[in-house]
């Protein structure tokens, strides 16, 4: 069988159990073709909504505070309803009381909702329920099971929604849209530094999706404003291409971020945003050296030396270029911007950067040839690793030396 069936075949088979509900088998066979086919969307994409289905049904505990406080007399009649019900079984009675709004559930079951009114009479009658098929399954289990599945079909659709709205969803949705481009909110420059805030949140808490998600929205909403609404939109949208790049990178679409942070540095170019230009260009680089293009890379982060602004920065910076030096076996211009980026370390008393531009020098004198300045730099990256008590790092170089 070729791949290209093989992967149809993955992907229907993690649909149809994702339809049954079997959430958990569905979350391992697109985790498994995202391991082999990791430049496939269809498998990244299914383990998000399997896994926003997963998290909506179960949720989190430690999101929930509970407390023992206001009007509990809706508990208390519940438990008037199920007194003597069997233990470990939940009162259908009891459930439906729990329900927050059978107006919901009634949409999402159509013509199922009927069904589930029915079987709650059935249970009513204690005759009824009391009594045994001809297999000896008692009705009481039966109805039971008829009720669960019902319950089950009513919050598999409601983890479906979030991701495929259906029509009405849309049509209101659109609505709301055109509403809020038609009306800015009265405040834009607050509503944009909140929603960057939330944007850059949401990415430094490791959610990518989530940040990549909301900054699209918002620069879609922008490109909508006019220049009078926001007058710097320009450097806003820079701004959330920013944004963009920088969740897409951590997904590893690189193609993707590397044309995010373009868009961001041709903005700031056509603006003569030196602090914006610095930005792209550092994050130009970044995607650059990520992929192994490191001429691409170097003449990013060479253009952006004029603009580096603190110490950090520029010891940083240094030490990138040279790093990319040395992978293209240029040692000369590695050791050159390590003793640079070794001078900036010194200058700001950093001995996490003074170790790293040491081992940055110490290799490009090695591979010159230069043994004893090798040496020398060497033993101090290792004095810096001792300070730092980073064993890792004192053990790495204490190979090599």
């Amino acid at each position: 069988m070729e791949d290209k069936e093989l992967f149809k075949g993955l992907i229907q088979k993690a649909e149809a159990l994702y339809t049954m509900g079997d959430f958990e088998f569905a979350l391992v066979f697109y985790h498994g073709g995202h391991k082999l086919w990791p430049e496939l969307q269809e498998f990244r994409l299914g383990i998000q909504k399997v896994q926003e289905a997963i998290d909506n049904s179960v949720g989190s505990p430690s999101s929930v505070k509970l407390e023992n406080k206001g009007d509990l007399s809706f508990f208390h009649k519940a438990d008037e309803v199920t007194k003597g019900w069997p233990k470990g079984l939940i009162h259908p009675l009891r459930r439906e009381m729990r329900q927050q709004n059978k107006k919901t559930a009634k949409q999402l079951l159509g013509e199922l909702y009927s069904d589930k009114e029915y079987l709650e009479k059935l249970l009513k009658d204690e005759d009824l329920v009391k009594g045994k098929m001809r297999a000896g399954e008692r009705l009481q289990d039966l109805i039971l099971n008829c009720f669960i599945y019902l319950d089950t079909r009513t919050e598999f659709w409601r983890q479906q929604k979030p991701i495929y709205a259906r029509e009405r969803d849309r049509k209101l949705m659109q609505q709301r849209w055109n509403k809020t481009r038609q009306n800015p909110p009265s405040d834009p420059t607050r509503f944009v530094l909140k929603s960057l805030e939330e944007i850059d949140a949401a990415l430094t808490a490791g959610n990518a999706e989530s940040s990549l998600k909301k900054a699209r929205e918002v620069l879609k909403l922008i490109q909508c404003w006019s220049e009078e609404v926001v007058p710097n939109k320009k450097e806003v949208l820079g701004n959330l291409h920013s944004c963009i790049g920088n969740a897409l990178i951590d997904l590893g679409e690189m193609d993707k971020a590397l044309d995010s942070h373009q868009k961001d540095l041709d903005l700031a170019r056509q603006c003569k945003l030196p602090e914006a230009k610095s930005r792209a260009l550092d994050n130009v680089g970044r995607v650059y050296a990520r992929i192994g293009k490191f001429p691409q890379a170097i003449d990013a982060w060479e253009e952006k030396i004029p603009l580096a602004c603190g110490g950090l920065e520029r010891t940083w910076l240094f030490h990138e270029i040279g790093r990319c030096y040395l992978e293209l076996k240029r040692h000369t211009e590695a050791r050159d911007y390590g003793v640079r980026s070794l001078a900036v370390a010194d200058e700001i008393a950093d001995e996490k950067w003074q170790r790293n531009a040491c081992v940055l020098v110490a290799q490009s004198e090695m591979k010159l040839c230069n043994f004893k300045s090798s040496v020398a730099h060497f033993e101090r990256a290792l004095d810096r690793a001792k300070v730092l008590q980073d064993d890792p790092a004192r053990d790495a170089i204490q190979k090599v030396t």
